[in-house]
């Protein structure tokens, strides 16, 4: 009969050690939790604006100016309880940063590129506003990591959301 054998204890260390190295350099590729929670932060600015954008948008139709562009004379505003009225692009929030600021009670950092979110400010978000589209990063945020709004373009165009949902691009 043959005799069986197994393995030795220094064997079995050694491949404990290997693997352990393989965890330690692997693993960061694998878990991008910083990228996960700025999708998230993400998610929540887009929720945000939409969900102001529900209440602005009922406010103009009771009003009766959610048929109205923003060049309009005068100009489609309705009351949102800020002190200062939303002026609205066929009912729905313009994409400018003093209007989504007003609705929102938010601030932002003013970007200089919309592919470039660098700033000196110090605010959580940063913006730039570009013929009525909004870009908008969280600060420290690579440029690729974006949630994009565009305001409505006509009273039978809805404002589109646009959020990044890779980590990878966070």
């Amino acid at each position: 009969m043959k005799k069986q054998q197994g393995f030795t204890l220094i064997e079995l260390v050694v491949v404990i050690i290997i693997l352990g190295i393989l965890a330690v350099t692997a693993a960061p590729k694998f878990i991008n939790l910083q990228g996960d929670a700025r999708v998230s932060a993400l998610s929540g600015m887009k929720a945000a604006i939409q969900g102001a954008n529900t209440l602005v948008y009922s406010k103009a139709a009771l009003a009766g100016e959610e048929k109205k562009a923003a060049t309009a004379t005068p100009a489609p505003s309705v009351d949102i309880g800020t002190g200062t009225p939303a002026v609205t692009q066929f009912g729905y929030l313009q994409a400018l940063q003093a209007e989504l600021e007003n609705a929102m009670d938010v601030s932002f950092n003013v970007a200089t590129a919309v592919n470039d979110p660098t700033t000196t400010g110090t605010e959580d978000w940063t913006i730039f506003v570009d013929a009525g589209v909004a870009t908008i990063w969280q600060a420290g945020a690579p440029a690729t990591c974006t949630l994009v709004y565009t305001q409505a373009g006509s009273a039978t165009t809805l404002p589109t959301y646009v959020a990044e949902t890779d980590p990878d691009n966070c």
